[in-house]
């Protein structure tokens, strides 16, 4: 029998290390390769990371919850001698393990990977090794379903179940479940009534994530937000008219975040200081124009897909690449790829009706874009004959930006410079 490492995979651009969430299989399982072993959470995803190699796992080498670097050790793999006639006798390479590990990484969002067919009639997942330790102790599935999970989505770990065991053993009724919680289980994940209609709600693993951002967000950047009023008409009318046209020619629909995105790229053209990051003392001016999306999901929590290189593209392009990831973003079909490298944000807060807002700075980006609702408004237009007042479809611009490296003349030049092109926008645009 041959044995090989197994390393910690890269889950995406800038992405150094990864937590050991969960281990999906115990030291002695047998395993095939590209099978599901263990679940690891990064700053982007939660990902499930699969078998580089079919055969027994030998020894776990990372702990749950241990933070680890990026090409370690986590496991080690035995191989039977059929499948190590195939290979190098010598245990194989940080590298080659990490090259056939990466391409079959299946990541999800932050909130989970992949859901898995629940165990239980509760609706809940037990790993074999919870419900092998539950068999041994006699525990129903009335009473396990009871036991507060502290593992990802409030899954049921070892760990739970060795200290619900002891809890119990010191004078808690095997029949009776949880009656009440001792010091050493886990508080359950479930909203606990507080007074009357109240109650105490857990954030999820995502929206700590996102609160943590937040604040550190205002805490590093000095946040300055300007405000531009666009007028939406010929966007609004050449969508208007060509929707159906569009669908039947690449069987999807055309929304206004395209516009948004090529009108933002097209602008970072003309003020590449805007696409820059602070690094200490130095300020780093990105080549490439990656702007992210926020997206809804619905959880309630949002998450930032990026278009890679979007100036590049035209707006069936951006269409395109804009449906494919808000639509594998709701269905937990994000890649780790799919969430990095971002250097601006985009955050359409008119879908949910409003006029404007002041968005939070994503880190290390420098600023970010609000786009309100756009809305029918009387209003002066310029004519060969004359000014006339005419119904238009205007829309807000809320331009957040970090004024430790970028001052008003560029934050408002930037943005105005957006609203120029989204009202310079061609009717006569061919699809």
């Amino acid at each position: 029998m041959a044995s090989v490492e197994m390393l910690m995979p890269k889950m995406g651009e800038s992405i150094i290390e990864g937590t050991i969430l969960t281990w999906l299989k115990k030291e002695g399982d047998s395993i095939e390769a590209d099978e599901s072993v263990l679940e690891v959470a990064t700053d982007k995803v939660d990902t499930e990371v699969p078998a580089t190699h079919g055969g027994i796992l030998k020894k776990i080498l990372a702990k749950e919850g241990d933070v680890v670097a990026v090409g370690t050790a986590i496991a080690i793999i035995e191989i039977n001698a059929e499948a190590s006639n195939d290979t190098p006798a010598a245990p194989a390479t940080a590298k080659e393990v990490l090259v056939q590990a990466a391409p079959a990484l299946t990541a999800s969002l932050i909130t989970a990977a992949e859901p898995e067919a629940p165990s239980h009639s509760d609706g809940r997942f037990y790993s074999p090794l919870v419900k092998s330790i539950a068999k041994e102790e006699g525990i129903s599935t009335d009473e396990l379903s009871r036991i507060p999970g502290s593992g990802a989505e409030g899954r049921v770990t070892k760990q739970d179940m060795l200290d619900y065991l002891a809890a119990r053993s010191n004078g808690h009724s095997k029949n009776t479940g949880v009656t009440k919680t001792p010091p050493s289980i886990s508080q359950p994940k479930a909203p606990a009534s507080i007074s009357g209609g109240d109650e105490l709600i857990e954030m999820d693993r995502m929206r700590k994530m996102i609160a943590s951002r937040m604040v550190e967000s205002k805490r590093i950047s000095a946040h300055v937000t300007s405000f531009v009023e666009a007028d939406m008409t010929n966007i609004v009318l050449w969508r208007e008219r060509n929707k159906e046209a569009y669908k039947a020619k690449y069987g999807e629909g055309i929304t206004f975040t395209p516009f948004f995105i090529d009108a933002v790229a097209k602008a970072i053209r003309d003020f590449p200081m805007i696409n820059i990051s602070v690094e200490g003392d130095h300020i780093l001016k990105k080549k490439d124009i990656n702007i992210g999306m926020a997206v809804a999901l619905p959880s309630g929590n949002l998450i930032v897909p990026v278009i890679k290189n979007a100036d590049q593209l035209n707006i069936v392009g951006i269409s395109k690449k804009v449906n494919d990831l808000a639509n594998r973003a709701r269905i937990n079909k994000l890649t780790a790829d799919d969430v990095t490298g971002g250097t601006y944000t985009v955050s359409n807060v008119g879908s949910f009706g409003n006029i404007m807002g002041t968005p939070i700075i994503a880190q290390p980006q420098v600023a970010i874009l609000a786009i309100g609702a756009i809305v029918k408004k009387p209003a002066v237009v310029e004519t060969p004959t004359g000014d006339v007042i005419a119904i238009r479809h205007k829309m807000f611009l809320s331009h957040t930006y970090d004024h430790r490296v970028v001052d008003g003349s560029l934050g408002g030049m930037f943005v105005r410079k957006v609203a120029d092109y989204l009202e310079e926008f061609d009717l006569e645009t061919a699809l």
